[in-house]
């Protein structure tokens, strides 16, 4: 425990007398992180498009009885003056990695005025023991099949150290509240699945949402959908149309059912590359309103995959070119993900990567740095081998975004990596190459101007980027 944490410690008394009957307030917070550009919705308006609503806090909120009053804070959308707010009686965090610096400090406020705080998300089931010396209480795994617990012992001042989700039954989980959250986004947010069944050795959703796919009955997908009251969704699972032929047959009947409900919505999801290979899916995705997918195609090379462990892309063949106009034929856009930093990448491999890229004909690139984040195999292997260069915990977390090079890489210096990074950006998004993109949607009839505001949002970012990339280097000594 921290110094100064009996000080700290819940009046669990006052807790335990409050009357059954009594409504209490809860804080959902779903933290900021400073160093990531494109949530700074105020100083671009273009990354309104790109910040995304914390579902999960959404999901608990829907989860939680009514004598509970509750607000959901997103910090993305500005950092509220919490002193100025109603003291709540219990305040619950969700944090990626790269939050949990704000996290913690979020955490420090509300405990020194003694509210009790619990945290879950991933960077709480996969640092556990640093997580506990800064909450109260600390919810690992999916938090659905134990939030009533949480909240039970709350109300009567038995806040337990740890509680355990597990992998949460998502059968008969109630809808969102996106009510909560009503303003401040272009899009809305819901999710069909969870779990991966592919384990690459960089992602950590394997350790943490399991391997076995998990669908939502199609009829509540469709039921929430309608909740939804932004035009635009994302589509959270992290692979929704799945890898086995029973997924995709699920995938289908959804599709079918969102489409006969006339949803009037225009969505964009996460999925491997077999999405391009069926036609009626492909058909079904765009009745549905599928406007956009996001897949990882991660290196350019068939060593790269085999490194990442992404034996899925070597399996489907290597005419990614022809997959990508498969999905484009059906006004469903292409963004493309790469990884820069594996063993086998050698200097040039930023403009390598843009050149794949543009071959492939993805309309967005995003390309990230190799990240060992915790919970992956990636990275037990980087710390075994000492190749974590930024290891002062919990104030380095803060780098973990994906767009900071935090370890050591084998064959490119922390300059070499980043000046691959630019080049990178610089290559795929230079305004020749911008134009012939919109231009080609705009002979196809894919969606041009979304094609462009894309196009420009990255470029912009991308100009950031080079900004935070030297201010990295100044603060970190890299």
């Amino acid at each position: 425990m921290h110094k100064g944490n009996r000080e700290q410690k819940l009046d669990t008394s006052k807790l335990a007398a409050m009357s059954k009957d009594q409504v209490m307030r809860l804080y959902l917070i779903n933290p900021s992180n400073p160093l990531v550009s494109i949530v700074r919705v105020k100083e671009s308006r273009w990354n309104r498009y790109r910040v995304w609503k914390p579902l999960s806090l959404m999901v608990l909120a829907g989860l939680t009885p009514p004598e509970w009053e509750i607000s959901i804070v997103d910090e993305n959308l500005g950092v509220p003056d919490y002193s100025a707010m109603p003291r709540p009686d219990l305040v619950g965090i969700t944090a990626f990695t790269s939050q949990a610096n704000r996290a913690y400090e979020v955490a420090a406020h509300f405990r020194r005025l003694g509210v009790p705080v619990v945290m879950g998300g991933i960077h709480a089931t996969m640092c556990l023991d640093e997580v506990m010396q800064r909450a109260d209480s600390v919810v690992t795994g999916e938090a659905e099949g134990i939030w009533r617990q949480v909240l039970e012992d709350a109300r009567q001042g038995s806040l337990k150290r740890r509680y355990d989700g597990g992998l949460a039954e998502i059968d008969n989980i109630p809808p969102a509240r996106h009510d909560l959250l009503a303003t401040g986004y272009a899009f809305g947010a819901i999710q069909t699945t969870r779990g991966c069944p592919l384990n690459c050795s960089f992602c950590s959703v394997t350790a943490f949402n399991g391997a076995q796919y998990r669908q939502r009955p199609v009829a509540d997908v469709v039921e929430e959908f309608q909740l939804i009251r932004e035009k635009h969704v994302l589509v959270v699972d992290d692979n929704l149309v799945g890898t086995r032929p029973e997924h995709i047959a699920r995938a289908k009947d959804l599709f079918h059912a969102m489409a006969q409900a006339n949803l009037r919505k225009e969505w964009v999801a996460q999925a491997t590359i077999n999405f391009a290979d069926d036609k009626e899916l492909l058909t079904l995705a765009a009745k549905a309103g599928c406007r956009g997918v996001f897949i990882g195609f991660e290196s350019p090379t068939p060593e790269g995959l085999r490194e990442l462990g992404k034996k899925f892309n070597l399996l489907k063949g290597s005419d990614f070119r022809a997959s990508v106009r498969r999905i484009q034929q059906h006004n469903i856009l292409v963004v493309g993900s790469f990884i820069i930093g594996l063993d086998i990448d050698e200097p040039g491999i930023g403009r390598r990567i843009a050149e794949t890229a543009t071959r492939y004909g993805v309309d967005n690139l995003n390309a990230l740095f190799l990240t060992p984040l915790p919970g992956t195999r990636l990275w037990d292997q980087m710390k075994a081998e000492g190749r974590i260069a930024l290891d002062t915990f919990p104030e380095d977390w803060k780098y973990y975004t994906l767009t900071f090079p935090v370890a050591r890489y084998k064959q490119l210096s922390t300059d070499d990596i980043i000046e691959e990074m630019l080049a990178c950006d610089r290559d795929f998004y230079s305004l020749p190459r911008i134009s012939r993109r919109v231009w080609g949607n705009l002979w196809g009839r894919r969606r041009p101007l979304i094609s462009l505001v894309g196009n420009l949002s990255y470029r912009k970012n991308s100009q950031l980027s080079s900004e935070a990339q030297a201010a990295f280097k100044r603060q970190t000594g890299q």
